[in-house]
C-alpha cells in the first residue's frame, strides 16, 4: 500500500524547518499573549475593560460598577477622571503594540526569517505589555484610594460573582452539544 503522507510535510530532520516552526510557534504565543494582555482584548472583560471604549461607554460601565457600592457624586467624578486619563494613555500604547505586531508579521512572512529581529520584536512587545499592565495598576490603585474599604469589599464580591458567571458560561459552551 502506498504511503499517501510521505511528502506532505518536510522531514523532522530538516533543521531549517524545525527553526521556522519554533519561531512561528513563538510568534503565535507572543501575539496571543499581547492580544490577551491588551486593554479591551478578548479575555473575558474585567478591570481592563474599564479603560477601553468611548467615553460614554466607559462612563456607563463605571456608573453601573459604582451603583452597587453606593458611590457618591464626588467619587464617581474622580473615578471617571482617573479612567479617562488611563484610557487615553492605554490607547496610545495599543496603537504602538499594533505597530509592533504588524512588524512581527513582516518578519515572519519574509522569504528569510531574521531570528534576531524576531527576538527584538518579542522583547519590545513584552515591554509594551508591561507598560500597559503598569498603567492599569496605577489607575486601579488611584481608584482604590477614592473608594472606602467597604466599597472596595463590595466591588470585590461583585467581581467574584461576575467571574464565576463567566466561568460557568465558558464551561457550558465547552460541553459537547448533542447531535441534532
Amino acid at each position: 500500500m502506498k504511503n499517501l503522507n510521505a511528502k506532505k510535510f518536510p522531514t523532522a530532520g530538516n533543521g531549517r524547518w524545525r527553526v521556522m516552526m519554533a519561531m512561528l510557534l513563538a510568534l503565535g504565543g507572543v501575539l496571543a499573549t499581547t492580544a490577551w494582555a491588551q486593554p479591551g482584548g478578548h479575555h473575558g472583560g474585567g478591570g481592563a475593560m474599564m479603560f477601553h471604549g468611548s467615553p460614554e461607554r466607559m462612563g456607563r460601565m463605571i456608573d453601573h460598577m459604582l451603583d452597587g457600592v453606593s458611590a457618591n457624586d464626588q467619587q464617581r467624578s474622580q473615578i471617571k477622571q482617573i479612567t479617562q486619563a488611563a484610557a487615553a494613555d492605554l490607547k496610545g500604547q495599543r496603537e504602538a503594540t499594533r505597530s509592533l505586531r504588524e512588524r512581527a508579521m513582516q518578519v515572519f512572512t519574509a522569504p528569510t526569517v531574521d531570528a534576531n529581529a524576531a527576538e527584538t520584536l518579542r522583547q519590545q512587545l513584552q515591554t509594551q505589555n508591561d507598560q500597559s499592565s503598569r498603567r492599569m495598576l496605577t489607575a486601579m490603585l488611584d481608584i482604590s484610594r477614592v473608594l472606602t474599604p467597604e466599597q472596595r469589599a463590595k466591588l470585590g464580591e461583585r467581581f467574584k460573582q461576575r467571574a464565576a458567571q463567566r466561568e460557568e458560561r465558558s464551561q457550558r459552551m465547552e460541553r459537547p452539544q448533542p447531535p441534532r
